[in-house]
């Protein structure tokens, strides 16, 4: 099976990269993942970065089109760490479902975590046809789609299902985390999840 490489697409056209569009991109990460989206303005943006008014409408042309543009670039990093971690795990016996939660593990331990930014971003921006919640939620559908593949190449007789599950799982890790502060919401997530592997027949031993 093929793990995806870029959950949400880049739509960058070729050639845009810049130091001074990386340095946006950088600025936007570091103050909306402590601060939200909303509370920033686009002024202090551009402080933190270093650069004036006209790069942002030159590469991304909004406030709104610069979150869509940072959430598909996490996207991507985590889809590739994701892929890394998966490939090194045997798909048999479900492991490969039961990295991704050691990933997560790791992910809300990490120093830069403040809480998803695609989940803030969906709740920030309400409006379907707000730029950052699309890109917020092709991530989450591109990670259903993931877990539905790889609980399929486990042998679940219900991989929509089990992903839906197992998705539950790793949302609410995410959201507990940030607001109670504390990482056990991911081992607890862990062994559900190989508690609802072990049920489906596909893990041996849920310990």
């Amino acid at each position: 099976m093929a793990v995806p490489s870029a959950p949400v697409p880049d739509e960058t056209p070729p050639g845009r990269s810049s130091p001074k569009r990386d340095a946006l991109l950088r600025a936007a990460r570091e103050l909306f993942s402590r601060q939200g989206y909303r509370a920033v303005g686009i002024d202090t943006v551009l402080a933190r970065a270093a650069v004036a008014k006209m790069t942002l409408y030159k590469h991304f042309g909004s406030k709104e089109e610069l979150i869509a543009a940072l959430l598909r670039q996490q996207g991507q990093e985590i889809a590739a760490a994701l892929g890394r971690r998966i490939a090194a795990v045997p798909p048999e016996g479900g492991q490969r479902l039961l990295a991704m939660f050691d990933w997560l593990a790791e992910a809300v331990r990490g120093p830069d975590f403040h809480g998803c930014l695609f989940i803030k971003a969906a709740s920030e921006y309400p409006d379907p046809g707000d730029l950052p919640r699309q890109a917020a939620v092709a991530f989450k559908d591109t990670c259903r789609v993931l877990l539905a593949d790889l609980s399929r190449e486990a042998g679940a007789t219900d991989p929509e299902r089990l992903a839906g599950a197992l998705q539950l799982l790793m949302e609410g890790t995410l959201v507990l985390t940030f607001l109670q502060r504390s990482p056990e919401a991911a081992d607890q997530a862990r062994r559900t999840a190989a508690t609802l592997l072990a049920a489906e027949g596909i893990l041996a031993d849920p310990a």
